[in-house]
């Protein structure tokens, strides 16, 4: 199997049977497909059904399956059998497979492996590994993981001490990217690890006041350690917002709803102004059974955004849940008045589940069908779901089989769900061919389109 073309099809999901469409195929029997599948080169089939045969207690048969994705030693099968070697208690084996790969030179196998190792006793051996590569941030944070487990905090911790002084000029070049404010975020991790919780806080507190991870970390620590009268203090002054979140999950978790919902309210400047946190507060709202509360916080945000395709559909979904359709079609269409009447399908399509809640599927096909984009290769996706939700699926095959290409793991899904097997795989498996790589010199002569 030729590497290349087994990495694009995974990555972009093109020329092959999804992971969710072969969930779709064992949930409706088709098991057989997927092993024979498994055969013909669809990764995520041989990977369903390596997985199954372990279940079964059948697991030498699994690596059996995934030996021809392993042969040319292409990484995501290197991984996957790993984790179904590990998982079955065959630990050795796993760690075999990746120190192959390891010691090929695989940019990603370090990590994978270390970590590996650490969790099976072997962490000493696994620190001794990843100092040499302090320096990289990804192995950085490795080598803080594993030290736990190793016995060496305090060499980690002296590790990270030196970088903390470092001052960067030209990041990332000059630190190679594990700069101070990320170096003070490791061994915060250390300190919190050790018990120094205090001295933990107090590193966190001395970083850039202008690095958000280390803000959220901040916040995450007091949350972790109760710190409930610290973390108030925190978020009355921090912008960044994680505090806030942080404060309402944890009064949220100890039975105070209403302080979780104030924590957002009095955070005035973050709910008034930003739609992500007002959506954080709306759905706190939902899940404590105040449903028409998030709706009104969604509105504000509605209306001094209109247009903002999100909130919209956010807006509508609330409507839909509390059922109250007739109230979100009229909220929509003032909107949509504001705006000068018109609207694209874009927008229009986030109507269509409150009309067919209000007057029937039927009803809203036919105000689909009547826009002017109704006959798009994407107003068909949303009209094909409608019917699929009423029961109707075949007629939702025929609108998509009309855009097929635009469509395809839709209408996959469907066939599948009607038992048109051959279909599915003649849809599925027409092959494109791979776009070409980027040179991996520091230097490009073509540009990237």
């Amino acid at each position: 199997m030729d590497v290349t073309d087994l990495d694009y099809r995974a990555r972009t999901r093109s020329g092959c049977i999804p992971p969710e469409l072969v969930s779709r195929l064992l949930e409706r029997g088709h098991v057989d497909v997927v092993e024979v599948q498994a055969g013909r080169g669809e990764w995520f089939c041989a990977l369903a059904w390596a997985r199954l045969l372990g279940e079964q207690g059948r697991q030498a048969d699994p690596l059996e399956v995934l030996a021809p994705y392993l042969a040319n030693g292409w990484w995501t099968a290197v991984v996957a059998a790993a984790e179904l070697l590990e998982g079955w208690g065959r630990v050795d084996e796993a760690i075999e497979i990746t120190r192959v790969r390891m010691e090929a030179g695989h940019p990603m196998a370090l990590e994978f492996y270390t970590r590996l190792l650490a969790r099976h006793g072997r962490a000493e051996e696994a620190f001794t590994l990843l100092r040499p590569h302090l320096g990289e941030p990804s192995l950085a944070e490795a080598l803080v993981d594993v030290a736990g487990p190793a016995g060496r905090d305090e060499e980690a911790a002296a590790l990270l001490t030196t970088r903390t002084e470092h001052q960067c000029s030209d990041f990332p070049w000059c630190c190679r990217g594990l700069d101070r404010d990320t170096a003070i975020g490791l061994l915060a991790m250390v300190r919190e690890r050790q018990g120094r919780t205090d001295e933990a806080i107090a590193l966190l507190r001395t970083g850039s006041t202008t690095l958000l991870s280390n803000r959220e970390q901040l916040a995450a620590l007091l949350a972790r350690h109760g710190r409930l009268d610290e973390l108030r203090t925190t978020a009355a002054t921090d912008d960044s917002r994680y505090a806030v979140r942080q404060l309402a999950r944890l009064l949220e978790e100890r039975g105070d709803v209403e302080g979780a919902i104030a924590a957002y309210r009095q955070a005035d400047r973050l709910v008034t102004h930003d739609p992500n946190w007002a959506f954080e507060l709306a759905q706190l709202l939902v899940r404590h059974g105040r449903g028409d509360e998030a709706i009104n916080v969604m509105r504000v945000q509605a209306d001094a955004r209109n247009g903002d395709d999100w909130i919209l559909h956010t807006l509508s979904d609330l409507y839909l849940n509390q059922g109250r359709p007739e109230d979100g079609l009229v909220h929509l269409d003032a909107l949509a008045t504001a705006r000068g009447g018109e609207e694209d399908w874009d927008l229009y399509w986030i109507r269509l589940p409150l009309i067919a809640a209000r007057d029937g599927v039927d009803e809203a096909i036919a105000h689909a069908r009547a826009h002017p984009e109704g006959t798009t290769r994407y107003a068909a996706a949303h009209i094909a779901e409608l019917l699929a939700g009423a029961g109707r699926t075949e007629e939702a095959v025929a609108v998509l089989e009309q855009h097929a290409s635009a469509n395809s793991h839709d209408l996959a899904g469907y066939l599948i769900d009607l038992g048109r097997i051959e279909d599915t795989l003649s849809l599925l498996q027409r092959r494109t061919p791979p776009q070409p790589e980027l040179s991996s010199g520091p230097w490009h002569d073509d540009p990237p389109f």
